[in-house]
């Protein structure tokens, strides 16, 4: 049964990146029933390639959006971590706080990403965060802190806007730790 599984989406896959806009559509609409994580580094892979219509672009992104299975958290922290999805970054980020999918295991990872980020990564890291609902692990905290502090010792900031949003995290991190301790 698997293997049907994973043959379907390889076919799903193959229209999808076939470049013909009916292929493309119904491999999108065959994706809403049938993908799952796997199908999230290929989808990020072809909107960083582009060649899609700004309606195929948007209809892919409402997909990522919509995924609701917890398996897809791993897969999305992945292309996050991934050097090679560094372009996307920003587009997945935004994804995250559209979806119906608890991320607050990572808010460390977040609030890194806002750190080594650009001003609009600092801005969806503060709208993940403002948006998670816990419970958090004091360790992730006390590296998120970790992350804040290091940041504001190595860089003048330079962004005055990242700088805000940054100091943003760093009161919600600090309204976080303070209800750990409580």
């Amino acid at each position: 049964m698997e293997t049907k599984e994973k043959q379907k989406l390889q076919s799903i896959m193959l229209d999808l990146n076939s470049g013909e806009a009916k292929k493309v559509m119904k491999a999108i609409k065959a994706l809403e029933s049938n993908g799952n994580s796997s199908v999230i580094k290929p989808v990020v892979e072809i909107l960083m390639n582009g060649g899609l219509s700004e309606k195929q672009q948007s209809l892919l992104i409402e997909l990522l959006c919509s995924l609701k299975d917890t398996s897809v958290v791993v897969e999305i922290m992945e292309v996050l971590e991934d050097q090679k999805f560094l372009t996307a970054r920003q587009l997945v980020l935004s994804t995250i706080w559209n979806m119906k999918v608890d991320f607050s295991g990572y808010i460390d990872d977040f609030v890194y990403i806002a750190t080594v980020g650009n001003f609009m990564e600092a801005l969806d890291c503060l709208t993940i965060i403002e948006n998670l609902e816990g419970p958090f692990l004091e360790e992730d905290i006390l590296e998120s802190q970790l992350h804040l502090k290091n940041y504001m010792e190595s860089n003048p900031p330079y962004d005055e806007q990242r700088s805000h949003i940054l100091s943003e995290i760093a009161l919600l991190i600090k309204e976080i730790n303070m209800n750990l301790s409580d």
